[in-house]
């Protein structure tokens, strides 16, 4: 079995793969990596969001940054590689909280706000989260592997997961 390519998602970013490439984003803070994935086509879509919604900010042309409009562009994306919405799974991680301050208030709280947004835009359109490892206070490298759709999250001093 040969391994695919490793497609690089930066920040503010996404890109969709098939099997056997592996999808992934370094980095994550308060962002949240996003990856959706179709068990029985193998297509996968990986977003690394900054920030929850597009609509607050004046400079929204990169679709890949917030959540609302990333997910809509991954999925559509992934629709036209063949995947079905109907059976789109979604795997989370991220949305830190990198620096703690006293007093501080829920705009500067944007990692909670990130996994919110993140939470009911997957919500509002029935795609299902059947793993996360979001929130904590250290950031997180991922790797979505198309092939499985095994999710992998890297951290310092804190191990690797497979969700």
């Amino acid at each position: 079995m040969s391994q695919g390519k490793v497609i690089k998602v930066g920040m503010a970013d996404l890109s969709i793969a098939k099997e056997p490439d592996i999808l992934t984003t370094l980095g994550l803070g308060s962002c949240v990596g996003i990856a959706l994935y179709d068990p029985s086509t193998k297509v996968g879509g990986l977003a690394h969001i900054m920030l929850p919604d597009s609509k607050q900010i004046k400079n929204n042309e990169n679709k890949a940054k917030f959540a609302d409009t990333a997910i809509e562009v991954l999925v559509q994306a992934m629709i036209k590689e063949g995947a079905r919405k109907n059976r789109i799974v979604a795997k989370i991680a991220g949305g830190a909280h990198m620096f703690e301050f006293k007093n501080m208030d829920d705009m500067m709280r944007i990692g909670t706000r990130n996994i919110n947004a993140v939470v009911q835009i997957l919500n509002e359109i029935h795609i299902p989260i059947i793993a996360q490892d979001v929130g904590e206070n250290y950031g997180r490298t991922v790797e979505l592997h198309t092939l499985t759709g095994v999710f992998r999250v890297k951290t310092i001093g804190h191990g690797i997961r497979e969700i």
